[in-house]
């Protein structure tokens, strides 16, 4: 029991420092990471990038560069071969007999990323100007790695050593890249799901949002249940369609875009929602919106449920 007690005090003692310390440190880290989404000297950079990239005579393959048939963004799962490849050479690299192997590897993940890269600009160019910048860092980092690798790839046949160190230098650079992605992804949500909480915050029933004459023929109109705001549009035979008005892909109000064709797109990245079930017919959204069941009384009343609310 003696020896218990010792063992416990020993693993428990912590120096006194050792918290502000490690406080400080992940400070620094953040605050640093934060500081890519001010840096507002990027963006005559951003700008000229993202009319190049909107300029690409992608057609529909724009849609699936940004994930919409996935349902959620294509860049971080197309991330993974290059990753991969090059982390799996790194590690014949580090053993006896694998430099044929690892070669090939690296090969395999220089030209994969290619299309990594080019799913990753196509969702870039449709962000907020603070993901924007640190996107470009991002990609920096990310341009780095693919020439390191290329010159590693290169150097290999006839220089193993400088092709390994170049390696081992291309991983590097894709790691910061990968830790710079994870900020912009996570902490700056660029490319999730900004309607995922409604579902949330609606309570379960049926809720009166007003008349039929409250909401103009075709016209898009704003009404806010509880804390969350709902687009309306009222069809002919005073049919009701409600969608959740913030856009699913980066927050922008579908009440302020234009219907037509029974969809309605929004005006900040133009995609498109189909008003019967909320569809995302046109990205870059990748997500639907949610869509309000509507019931309209004999007396005009409209009252709208969302299915699995709460």
């Amino acid at each position: 029991m003696k020896l218990t007690r010792v063992l416990l005090t020993k693993t428990t003692t912590v120096p006194e420092d050792f918290g502000a310390a490690a406080s400080g440190a992940r400070s620094l880290l953040v605050d640093a990471l934060d500081a890519l989404g001010r840096a507002e000297s990027l963006d005559g950079v951003a700008t000229k990038v993202r009319r190049v990239v909107r300029a690409l005579p992608l057609g529909p393959l724009r849609d699936v560069l940004h994930g919409r048939q996935a349902g959620h963004p294509l860049h971080p799962a197309l991330v993974q071969v290059p990753v991969g490849a090059w982390l799996s050479a790194a590690v014949l690299d580090a053993l006896p007999g694998g430099r044929r192997g690892a070669r090939v590897l690296v090969g395999v993940g220089t030209v994969a990323a290619v299309p990594a890269a080019l799913a990753g600009w196509v969702d870039w160019a449709e962000q907020h100007e603070q993901q924007m910048r640190t996107g470009l860092v991002h990609a920096g980092c990310n341009v780095a790695a693919v020439t390191l690798y290329a010159g590693s790839w290169s150097a290999r046949g006839r220089r193993p050593g400088l092709g390994r160190l170049l390696g081992f230098a291309g991983l590097v650079a894709a790691g910061t890249g990968g830790l710079v992605g994870g900020h912009l992804a996570y902490r700056q949500g660029a490319g999730a799901n900004k309607a995922e909480p409604v579902p949330h915050l609606v309570e379960p029933g049926w809720h009166t949002i007003g008349r039929t004459g409250d909401f103009p023929l075709g016209e898009p109109v704003r009404h806010l249940l509880g804390e969350v705001p709902l687009l309306v549009v009222r069809a002919e035979g005073d049919a009701v369609s409600v969608l959740a008005d913030r856009c699913s892909h980066a927050s922008g109000p579908l009440s302020e875009g234009e219907v037509a064709d029974g969809c309605v797109t929004c005006p900040w990245h133009g995609s498109v929602f189909r008003l019967s079930d909320g569809w995302n017919v046109a990205g870059p959204a990748t997500a639907p919106q949610p869509c309000f069941e509507t019931r309209v009384d004999a007396d005009g009343t409209v009252s709208v449920r969302l299915p699995d609310a709460g």
